[in-house]
């Protein structure tokens, strides 16, 4: 995600705290940069122009050429509006004890709404979800709807005579009558925004009453989700939107544009086809990753929602004693390939690109340790000469590749033991 911006803005980094003092024309031809930058993302010419109105007002404010370091000042005004072109502060959906709370997503067809639909239950599975089929025309929309539904075991309501209306009116009264909290409606969508699904949507919005009228839109459109967004709100009204497909090729104009030129904010985005990859939209934590800062924050988030699997206390205490064994380095990677892609998680590391990431080396020390022996993994030092060819042979690896891995494990394990002797152990739980 934003990884045209993330290197771009990672070359003017440099060249602005390689400046000694800041003088208006060094000024002039950093923002010319920043704005020539955000054009290339697609950004919305609009909002980009306002962008560096805004930021240059900032940046003049701040006296750049009394700093003695004036680099430090334009990345700290980059940074703040960034986060408020991004819309701020994060939204939330707010749910009740006393009432249910109705999401209805829109979006033109192809966008992904029906997946989003149930990427959004399972975010929310606590809330006693109901999904509602609110397609009628497009062919096995509601078979894949309940498929779906089934897969991480939320409630489909049936489609009703071919009725999305009537469907809709009646999951209403069902969802009151369940005790559900949360009613999500997966509308019909359309090549373009015509009358007729004006109408439907305006109808079964009458009924439904949603809190959340949620535009659904493809992040990779760039500056056409922007005007999905407007037309949507001029038509149907809208709260925000989620943007789909952000772990593709997006150059992140859309996440860029949206909150600013069509005036609603970013609840969540796609990133991810399985069922899980739906997180919530963070400005500030956008921000300091298109800047190279990384997000160590939202990295922590998605650790501590799967470290539960595992009896971490016990796992560090054997890394400290020594202890540790390509068993647990197995049940750790597991672990790891719950949060996502490798590429994903080091782009969340301050100064670590998707780029600098190599998934094959990873790979191939998995099949290294996976072609050991149960034996041979608790007890790595029982592993010889020919067990490391028989090692190679199965994981399709060289005897060098083999060496290589058996003398970073032990290098590693060797460091954890020490630092646990010397008192550091005590910082250590959860690296």
């Amino acid at each position: 995600m934003f990884d045209t911006l993330i290197d771009t803005f990672g070359k003017l980094k440099r060249k602005i705290l390689g400046y000694g003092r800041i003088t208006d024309s060094e000024l002039d031809a950093i923002l010319k940069d920043i704005r020539i930058t955000l054009l290339e993302a697609d950004v919305h010419y609009k909002v980009a122009r306002e962008f560096i109105d805004r930021l240059r007002v900032k940046c003049e404010g701040s006296a750049l050429h009394k700093s003695i370091k004036p680099g430090d000042l334009v990345l700290k005004a980059v940074y703040e509006e960034l986060t408020e072109l991004l819309g701020g502060s994060v939204h939330r959906i707010a749910f009740a004890t006393d009432r249910v709370i109705v999401i209805s997503l829109l979006g033109l067809q192809g966008v992904g709404k029906t997946t989003t639909a149930v990427k959004l239950a399972n975010v929310h599975k606590d809330k006693n979800v109901l999904l509602v089929p609110a397609d009628a025309k497009r062919p096995a929309a509601y078979e894949q709807l309940q498929q779906l539904g089934q897969r991480i075991g939320v409630e489909v309501f049936p489609l009703v005579g071919n009725d999305a209306l009537e469907t809709v009116r009646r999951a209403r009264t069902h969802t009151e009558s369940t005790g559900k909290k949360l009613m999500i409606i997966d509308t019909a969508g359309r090549l373009h925004i015509d009358d007729e699904l004006i109408h439907e949507l305006q109808s079964i919005h009458e009924i439904a009453k949603p809190q959340y009228r949620l535009l659904v839109a493809d992040g990779m459109t760039g500056q056409d989700a922007v005007n999905q967004a407007s037309s949507f709100k001029e038509k149907t009204g809208l709260d925000g939107a989620i943007l789909t497909k952000l772990d593709g090729d997006a150059r992140g104009g859309a996440a860029l544009s949206i909150a600013r030129a069509a005036g609603v904010p970013l609840y969540y985005v796609g990133t991810g086809e399985d069922l899980s990859g739906l997180d919530v939209f963070y400005p500030d934590r956008i921000a300091q990753r298109i800047l190279g800062m990384g997000d160590i924050a939202g990295l922590v988030d998605k650790v501590k929602a799967v470290e539960q699997e595992i009896d971490q206390e016990k796992l560090r205490s054997k890394m400290l004693e020594g202890d540790f064994n390509f068993e647990d380095f197995l049940e750790q990677m597991k672990m790891v390939r719950r949060l996502g892609p490798m590429k994903k998680l080091a782009a969340m590391i301050p100064g670590v690109k998707e780029a600098d990431v190599d998934e094959r080396e990873i790979k191939k020390v998995e099949a290294i340790v996976y072609s050991m022996t149960r034996q041979e993994r608790l007890h790595p030092g029982i592993i010889n000469g020919s067990r490391k060819r028989r090692i190679a042979a199965g994981s399709g690896t060289s005897m060098q590749d083999v060496n290589k891995v058996l003398k970073q494990f032990t290098v590693a394990r060797d460091m954890l033991k020490k630092y646990g002797k010397s008192g550091m152990g005590k910082i250590l739980p959860g690296m």
